[in-house]
């Protein structure tokens, strides 16, 4: 199993080069399908659209959350195609990894004019 750095460097570097083939501002699933396919090509697991319960007291609700990608069932990516980060993206990412208990997810934004500038890191008890 890849260790989880460089899973999200390879998961960084298909991003800037698709935002930098594509350019930004195209809807979300447009950067997901092809990043998907590349992070294939490049040889990671990815599962997309999964569903994301929410367990309480051994009660399972399904309540309609879905992560964008989660790659090498060890992080989740959450794409956007806005302007810029809202505080609610961030959170949105913080709640897919509690509730799967996952270390580390990727919050890409490819609204971003530049891709660095579109990407923030969401850790989970975890120091990375």
């Amino acid at each position: 199993m890849r260790e989880i750095n460089e899973i999200s460097g390879i998961i960084v570097d298909s991003a800037y080069h698709i935002h930098t083939k594509l350019g930004p501002g195209l809807l979300e699933s447009v950067y997901e399908t092809i990043l998907a396919k590349e992070l294939e090509k490049r040889g990671l697991f990815v599962e997309r659209q999964k569903s994301i319960p929410i367990i309480f007291d051994g009660i399972s609700f399904e309540e309609g959350f879905r992560a964008d990608l989660i790659v090498e069932k060890q992080i989740i990516v959450e794409l956007k195609s806005v302007e810029q980060f809202a505080p609610v993206h961030s959170k949105q990412v913080l709640t897919y990894l509690r509730l799967l208990d996952c270390r580390l997810g990727l919050l890409l934004n490819f609204g971003a004019p530049v891709m660095k500038d579109g990407i923030k890191r969401i850790v989970n008890k975890l120091n990375i």
